[in-house]
């Protein structure tokens, strides 16, 4: 470029690429906030991996490239990452002069690609790459842009910038063209679309600002939540003094007069919902919005005391709520537009990634991965090895897997959902005798240290061998193995086994219209229940695979083992005549 100087101005982050032009530029964002989304879609487009190290050291560089977290604009100045941050009266003004400045020697032009001076001793990198590496391959096997990640940082620690930009751009271009690339690219539009909800967002209607929120039941697990973020060192003690200074503990409703916004969070019991909606009801300002984080309950039977059913709207928070990004909104018939897009602006303001479903049993998300549970339970009744599936299902991508999620979610609360789910879907609920048998044997999951799994602090969770007796009698209880004796499968059955009839009540959710468009599940799948982002969700990843090898599976397990497995009229549907799941 020679002496010519090119000055790029944002004056809000585009898509991606934008991180690589923020060393020379003066940025200014109205939300103040940015995203790396270099892992997110596994793209690269302008080579930043080889440069963020340069800015910020070694091991900062890998914890912002894995974890792909949001950060002030304040924090990215502070971090070096930015040149500065103005408003947006100032902001041609102030380019004008930086461009000045550099162009008349009076500040540096710095090459990114040459400064060594924030990076680590190699050693010391290479200790650090090391740990790194270990954590990639025992939490994210399945994504290989990771590890690309640490290759890149690692051949420009030691051979240089330039030949560590070579490298990147050759890693790039093997992984523009993966599946995973086209998955997670799949996640990030979708994960976009969820705050579009036809009739809702496209009628004009103004946000009402919501400032002033009421919670019941929440405030041990909100203060626990804190807690826990404060010991994990990712709110430092001075904002957490801050924000314990906006809450303000109450004994009962009255100072709920002037509240945007009730969150009810009590225990899952009917009668305790209807009548605490029955009081606020009465105290409240006929503009506050009252809303429930039910995780099943129907939204009809808790409001049915209520004479204002156009403010009652479902806010499920996925547990734990600090941790788990999605927000799932469920609108009543009677819920108004305006409710709707008011809470569709909360779930940004506390950084949820929002989905607008329609109320029935379950909602969208839990009534879509139920099936899931069960299918882990069917396949220890058929013979198969409990710690073999969870091994299986981990392998795939998920989290943790099936009987170790039973562990942490609590026994009393899954035979709670049981009971829901057997009352509308007589039909497809599969009565296992396995949770209330591990009830009766005195477990009760982690809480106690005593499950599918044995739970002692500071240690990870070890299988318990003394809980196969257990499974044994439930297997003679269900009485489901062909011939009496365990059903042989492969690892690929037991992962298509798990979760194929969630494709196939997805399915169902959508033929409903519970749900505002397919991806949604897509997001609700990913940021609900931890499955793969690699894989683009539930409904990607079914279309990847496709309807009709789907739909004949299915109709095969239900010959042999039962009306749990037999398919839905839409995936029939679009089996036979060749539609993807996902297509309108």
């Amino acid at each position: 470029m020679g002496r010519n100087l090119l000055l790029l101005l944002f004056k809000h982050l585009p898509l991606v690429g934008a991180w690589n032009w923020l060393w020379d530029v003066v940025l200014e964002l109205q939300r103040r906030e940015l995203k790396l989304v270099y892992l997110n879609l596994s793209l690269d487009l302008f080579l930043v991996v080889e440069r963020l190290p340069r800015l910020v050291g070694t091991s900062k560089a890998i914890e912002m490239l894995m974890s792909s977290k949001i950060i002030t604009c304040e924090e990215g100045k502070e971090l070096g990452i930015i040149d500065d941050v103005v408003s947006s009266e100032d902001l041609l003004t102030v380019s004008r002069l930086w461009a000045l400045d550099i162009a008349e020697g009076q500040k540096a032009r710095t090459n990114i690609l040459q400064r060594t001076d924030k990076i680590e001793p190699i050693h010391e990198s290479s200790a650090i790459l090391e740990v790194a590496r270990q954590k990639v391959l025992r939490t994210s096997p399945s994504m290989p842009h990771f590890k690309a990640c640490l290759d890149v940082i690692e051949e420009g620690i030691i051979s240089g910038g330039y030949a560590g930009v070579l490298k990147e751009d050759k890693v790039f271009r093997e992984l523009i063209l993966s599946k995973s690339a086209r998955a997670l690219l799949h996640v990030y539009f979708a994960e976009r679309a969820t705050s579009n909800v036809p009739g809702i967002t496209d009628c004009n209607l103004k946000h009402r600002k919501i400032e002033k929120v009421a919670v019941i039941g929440g405030g041990l697990m909100g203060s626990v939540n804190v807690h826990s973020v404060v010991q994990r060192g990712e709110l430092l003690e001075e904002k957490m003094k801050k924000v314990f200074s906006l809450l303000k503990g109450v004994v009962d409703y009255e100072e709920f007069r002037n509240v945007d916004m009730v969150i009810e969070a009590v225990n899952e019991d009917v009668l305790l919902k209807q009548s605490i909606f029955e009081e606020i009801e009465k105290i409240c300002s006929s503009h506050c919005i009252l809303a429930s984080n039910t995780s099943t309950i129907d939204l009809n039977v808790i409001g049915e005391r209520t004479k204002s059913q156009d403010r009652i709207v479902g806010t499920h928070l996925f547990s734990p709520a600090h941790v788990m990004p999605l927000l799932e909104i469920i609108q009543m018939e009677n819920t108004s537009k305006q409710v709707i897009l008011d809470v569709l602006k909360f779930a940004k303001t506390i950084q949820k990634v929002p989905i607008v479903v329609q109320n029935c049993t379950g909602f969208a998300v839990n009534r879509t991965f139920f099936p899931y549970m069960q299918g882990a339970e069917i396949l220890a009744n058929l013979g198969v090895d409990i710690f073999r599936v969870d091994r299986v299902i981990t392998d795939f991508g998920m989290r943790i897997g099936p009987f170790q999620l039973f562990d942490l979610s609590g026994y009393s609360v899954f035979l709670a959902v049981v009971k829901g789910f057997a009352a509308a879907f007589p039909d497809r609920t599969f009565q296992c005798p396995l949770v209330l048998l591990m009830v009766e044997n005195g477990r009760t999951g982690k809480k106690d240290g005593r499950g599918y799994y044995l739970y002692k602090k500071g240690k990870s969770p070890e299988p318990d061998p003394s809980v196969l007796q257990i499974v044994k009698e439930s297997r003679r209880l269900a009485s489901i193995m062909p011939g009496g004796e365990p059903t042989s499968v492969t690892d690929q059955e037991i992962v298509e086994m798990m979760f194929f009839p969630v494709v196939n009540e997805a399915s169902r959710v959508i033929e409903e219209g519970v749900v505002v468009r397919a991806s949604d599940l897509d997001i609700a799948s990913v940021h609900g229940m931890k499955f793969p982002s690699e894989r683009g969700g539930i409904m990607y990843w079914a279309d990847s695979i496709g309807a009709e090898y789907i739909y004949a599976r299915l109709k095969s397990w239900s010959e042999a083992y039962g009306h749990f497995f037999k398919p839905s009229q839409f995936l029939e549907e679009r089996a036979t005549k060749g539609i993807p799941l996902a297509d309108p």
